[in-house]
């Protein structure tokens, strides 16, 4: 008995914390709305504006409801958000299968806005599914060549200028920012990005992820396997770059952190391929003296382009309410705030001029124009519709972890990566046969049915 009142005198408290601290209820006459989202510090700026602008709406930020798993459920069982984040296109698809996404494609029209003209072309497919619109792009970007001037300056290195520039042109500029002290420790890298970068490598070499109606992979394509290949050149060929041991060695020395951002602006990394959303980290390093440029690029002139969209609970007893979100999100104000906080680059083209990009609060930041000019560079992401993205991702993923430990070539990791990945496409079509028909109607190939009970083609 004593155990069952200890727990119900914490289950009373942990009832009485909620209601302390939960949000205020919305003014006689006021709506309220949540919207899902990250809990990024510049999402209370993007609230504050837009309830200032709307004094008929409160809008709030619930930043722990955001998987999409939560968001579906809550949805369709009528506890919702009134509006949600949607990162990537396959996300998009969950949402619109799910039912739970408002087709919004009527309503941006009757308010004079075309997202296809009216924004950049990289955050399409985070909006449009099977042609119709479905919420409004939050924010973009393309990545571009960050370089710290300290590093430059202490080795008497000028800095690169913005121009167009291969690969080849950058090797030498690399190999000199490459750094060992006598005893052979890292004082810094030429370059360093994020595992996630290998895209931006698949384009320039004119690889994709999947053929063009999405069903096959097929990063076993000479063109993927050559630009895989030149990001472990550039680890263990070139030695510019650091292998995954030397992070950690880099991390070990430094007390700091393992990503690019960190390791660019403590100085252990002379540039690094990244985005203007960096800038809401480095702009809390003192002193940090900073530039950037186009990043080079391979065969192909290619870059790409990812952000983000916020969509319209479809169930919400509120949606039009919402809508009043996205409206927002067209205007000069929203667009401004974007750009001033340098959270990636504003959605809207026409709002994306130089009196906008720059903020007064950090006039020594004269590269801006640079993320603005490389945007219509940036190519969409590529999915299949037959494929759960997160399963797609871990395969390949576990093959370029391979790649950058050299414990694999880049050739025989792409291929594994395409044959896995187009077993998990064949399980998929196995299990649904909506999708089934649609992939045979594709491709005029019926799917082999398993000689067992067991997925993978019968394969134990």
């Amino acid at each position: 008995m004593r155990v069952f009142g200890i727990i119900l005198l914490a289950l009373a408290g942990a009832s009485v914390l909620a209601w302390a601290i939960r949000p205020a209820p919305a003014p006689p006459g006021v709506t309220p709305l949540v919207w899902v989202s990250d809990d990024n510090p510049a999402r209370r700026g993007h609230i504050e504006q837009f309830n200032r602008l709307h004094p008929d709406l409160q809008l709030r930020l619930d930043p722990d409801n955001g998987g999409m798993e939560k968001v579906i459920v809550q949805s369709l069982a009528g506890v919702g958000p009134d509006l949600f984040d949607c990162y990537g296109p396959q996300q998009l698809a969950s949402y619109v299968k799910a039912g739970i996404a408002w087709d919004v494609t009527a309503e941006l029209q009757a308010l004079g806005v075309d997202p296809r003209q009216d924004t950049w072309e990289a955050v399409h497919p985070h909006v449009f599914y099977e042609g119709r619109a479905y919420g409004f792009p939050a924010n973009v970007s393309v990545d571009v060549l960050w370089f710290n001037k300290d590093v430059f300056d202490r080795l008497g290195v000028p800095y690169p200028t913005n121009r167009p520039w291969t690969w080849e042109e950058f090797i030498p500029l690399a190999q000199k920012l490459t750094v060992r002290e006598d005893n052979g420790r890292i004082r810094h890298f030429g370059l360093c990005f994020d595992t996630w970068v290998w895209k931006l490598f698949l384009h320039q070499w004119g690889g994709r992820v999947y053929s063009p109606d999405g069903t096959r992979c097929t990063l076993d394509s000479p063109e993927a396997i050559a630009a895989m290949q030149f990001t472990q050149d550039l680890i263990y060929r070139y030695k510019v770059m650091p292998s995954p041991a030397d992070e950690e060695a880099l991390a070990q020395q430094g007390g700091w952190g393992s990503t690019s951002i960190k390791f660019l602006g403590s100085g252990r990394i002379a540039t690094a391929i990244g985005g203007r959303w960096w800038l809401c980290t480095l702009r809390d390093y003192k002193g940090l003296r900073l530039g950037a440029v186009e990043m080079p690029h391979g065969p192909i002139r290619r870059f790409w382009g990812y952000g983000k969209s916020t969509l319209v609970n479809r169930n919400s007893p509120r949606r039009k309410e919402a809508l009043e979100f996205l409206r927002y999100m067209t205007g000069l104000p929203y667009n401004r705030l974007i750009n001033q906080q340098a959270d990636g680059l504003a959605p809207m083209i026409r709002h994306c001029g130089d009196e906008t990009l720059a903020n007064p609060q950090f006039p020594q930041e004269d590269y801006h124009a640079v993320f603005r000019d490389v945007m219509p560079l940036g190519a969409p992401e590529q999915i299949s519709p037959f494929v759960n993205a997160a399963a797609a991702e871990r395969i390949i993923s576990i093959q370029l972890d391979l790649v950058r430990r050299n414990a694999k070539s880049a050739a025989d990791a792409m291929r594994s990566a395409a044959e896995e990945v187009n077993e998990e496409i064949a399980k998929t079509l196995r299990r649904n046969p909506s999708l089934r028909r649609q992939y045979e109607r594709l491709t005029a190939k019926a799917i082999p049915t398993p000689m067992t009970g067991t997925e993978g083609g019968g394969r134990p």
